[in-house]
């Protein structure tokens, strides 16, 4: 069994992967995703699902041709910010394969993730989601992903926070790590800045 798998092990990568997520709108916080791998080919869609989160309870992640992956929804009643994932396009009844409950640090992206189908597989999200900057760390504190601002190679410019890299480490679930930057991408959607300006910083990465 591959250890990272929770939801999908087509995208558990025996190597390091960096997928390209793109929001498919500027005018809102929440609205939807593609994912693209290196070479520009569609991995994961998320289609629009309207200005105010409020208005849609429930997220549906989906393959390149359409196909549900996973669907996230918002816990009600929680009195701790908790999101639950289910396989598939979630039916009445179905349970969920993960949990992500949000900690009481406002302002900081800092929440602990319970995977149901593997007992005591439990992961940490540090960081500021809204700056684009956080890391998912397994049981025994190694970083299994990344959400980092993307740079243009050829400029070395920052790119607007509308564009940023999801860097998974071999054996993790790409799928699994996409769904919880849509919980990511829920909770912190207020802190959302529109009008980002690139920056340029001194960097010789490709």
């Amino acid at each position: 069994m591959k250890t990272g798998l929770v939801v999908d092990g087509d995208y558990v990568y025996e190597e390091e992967k960096h997928l390209t997520v793109l929001k498919t709108s500027l005018f809102f916080a929440n609205d939807g995703f593609t994912v693209y791998d290196c070479k520009g080919q569609l991995v994961f869609r998320v289609d629009s699902y309207g200005p105010d989160p409020r208005d849609k309870a429930e997220v549906v992640l989906m393959d390149a041709h359409g196909r549900c992956l996973l669907t996230v929804r918002k816990k009600r009643p929680s009195l701790h910010h908790r999101w639950e994932g289910f396989l598939g396009e979630r039916t009445e009844g179905q349970k969920p394969i993960f949990s992500v409950k949000r900690s009481s640090i406002i302002g900081r992206c800092w929440m602990t993730v319970e995977v149901f189908n593997n007992p005591g597989l439990e992961y940490q999200i540090e960081g500021n989601f809204g700056q684009r900057s956080c890391t998912i760390f397994n049981a025994a504190k190694e970083s299994v992903a990344e959400i980092k601002r993307k740079v243009d190679a050829s400029t070395n410019v920052v790119l607007g926070k509308d564009v940023f890299l999801l860097s998974l480490k071999p054996g993790f679930d790409g799928a699994f790590a996409m769904g919880l930057v849509l919980v990511l991408d829920q909770i912190n959607g207020g802190d959302y800045v529109e009008n980002d300006e690139a920056e340029m910083i001194p960097t010789t990465e490709d």
